[in-house]
């Protein structure tokens, strides 16, 4: 075995005298091949030297224990009980009638205790911090959002919420979401098609009264109009629904734990799963299908976005 192959211990060396600077020079060379020099950096690892492993990022859970429901009127199930009311029990999301049979139900073993609806008819994406702050207190394993549709149902085409301003306000409360709650999972749900809403919605002769009230008058205003005009004013509200949806999915997906759902956007629903009181609002077989959408995504195995 050579010098350098030698195992090699470090000590205080006095200070050379003349006779001894080769001697001095070449302990040097070899202590500074060994590196056991005073203040020498990270240790070598040689070929039979394990690495440290590499740390796992978070994974999703498919069987969350507790849920969290954020969003609009569609997540307080408005209008599919009984006229202009909310009616929370058929909610998609933590509703307790088993007809629907929601996310909760489906879920969590005890529904009653660790699942919370924050959800408000009316809400708009700026609203959604003040809806996270709320359930961030209970530490939920899973919040569901799915809101934007007000921000497109407005009055007229120009008083919709800017598609930067949206986006801004999804990226605001994922940030908050995530200082309050690191490790909870997020299922964000598409804006549904408004324009299949008007197709759909405008071959009940009751629906189109009932629209005439002043439900979401930027697409469903004057529904039987077909005119350039109007076919243009519901492209823009379509157009715009897009541009939110396209924000939500990429916002989520720079969140490791956040699953966006476009199924929810592309579902061919009919009259059917709509609210009989507005036509507007699902009903409950419309928020039965939103829990079998929601619950697809959730439990999926792989965190495709």
């Amino acid at each position: 075995m050579t010098q350098i192959d030698r195992p090699f211990r470090c000590r205080r060396h006095r200070s050379p005298g003349p006779a001894s600077r080769a001697a001095a020079v070449a302990s040097a060379l070899v202590i500074g091949l060994a590196g056991c020099s005073e203040g020498s950096g990270a240790p070598h690892h040689g070929p039979g030297t394990k690495r440290p492993a590499a740390k796992a990022g978070p994974v999703w859970r498919t069987a969350p224990g507790s849920i969290a429901a954020l969003g609009d009127s569609i997540t307080v199930g408005f209008d599919a009980c009984t006229v202009l009311s909310d009616c929370p029990e058929v909610s998609w999301a933590t509703g307790t009638d088993p007809k629907v049979d929601s996310l909760a139900r489906r879920l969590v073993k005890n529904p009653a205790k660790h699942s919370w609806n924050y959800a408000r008819t009316g809400a708009l994406m700026s609203e959604l911090p003040d809806q996270i702050a709320a359930a961030a207190v209970h530490k939920p394993e899973l919040v569901t959002v799915l809101i934007g549709a007000n921000d497109a149902c407005r009055s007229d085409v120009r008083a919709m919420t800017p598609a930067k301003a949206f986006r801004a306000g999804f990226e605001r409360s994922m940030e908050k979401l995530r200082r309050a709650l690191p490790r909870t999972q997020v299922y964000v749900a598409a804006v549904p098609d408004l324009l299949r809403l008007w197709s759909e919605g405008r071959k009940n002769p009751l629906g189109k009264q009932v629209w005439k009230l002043g439900i979401c008058g930027s697409m469903l205003r004057n529904p039987d109009d077909l005119t350039w005009s109007a076919e243009r004013r519901r492209e823009k509200v379509r157009h715009r629904v897009m541009a939110y949806n396209q924000a939500l999915a990429q916002v989520c997906r720079k969140d490791a734990l956040c699953r966006f759902d476009a199924s929810v956007f592309d579902y061919r629903f009919t009259g059917r799963q709509l609210s009989t009181w507005d036509w507007f609002h699902p009903g409950m077989r419309g928020q039965r299908e939103l829990a079998e959408l929601a619950f697809r995504t959730i439990t999926r195995a792989d965190s495709r976005t």
